[in-house]
């Protein structure tokens, strides 16, 4: 396997360390039924919370290089799009997702102590969460489609 291949290889397992935990992350949080169980789900949202911050990163460098070595440059549309569409996703999880985030674990540590019954104002939070999160999924695909395809 040459240069080209290992890249790729990187590439692709960076952007399973993206999409994983932005897929399963939310439904776990969402099946959380007590304050326990709750706060267990969202120990475990920070503590994978760095796969995607370092798949991130090598899914960008790797990208460059492939970019680099194939002499593709910005020549392609369907790689604009996808890059546009990344860029998008950047500013909403760390834009709206994350702050939103911390006030919930904010909440929930607050009401640890409360007992096991949800505080209503996490459902209220979580309802303003869920399409965002939706939507930075279908980009998710439409990305991961767009590179597969490579339809334009």
């Amino acid at each position: 396997m040459g240069l080209f291949g290992l890249l790729l290889v990187l590439h692709i397992l960076a952007s399973i360390a993206i999409i994983g935990p932005a897929f399963v992350l939310p439904i776990i949080r969402r099946s959380a039924r007590t304050v326990g169980q709750l706060h267990f789900a969202f120990g475990i949202t920070t503590k994978l919370a760095i796969m995607p911050k370092i798949g991130g990163a090598i899914l960008i460098l790797t990208g460059v290089w492939l970019m680099i070595i194939a002499k593709m440059g910005l020549s392609q549309m369907w790689l604009n799009v996808s890059i546009l569409l990344s860029l998008l996703i950047v500013v909403m999880i760390d834009g709206w997702i994350e702050p939103r985030m911390k006030k919930i674990i904010k909440i929930i540590s607050e009401s640890q102590d409360l007992g096991n019954e949800i505080p209503a104002e996490f459902g209220l939070l979580i309802k303003k969460i869920v399409p965002i999160e939706t939507a930075a999924q279908l980009l998710m695909i439409a990305i991961l489609v767009l590179m597969v395809v490579k339809p334009f």
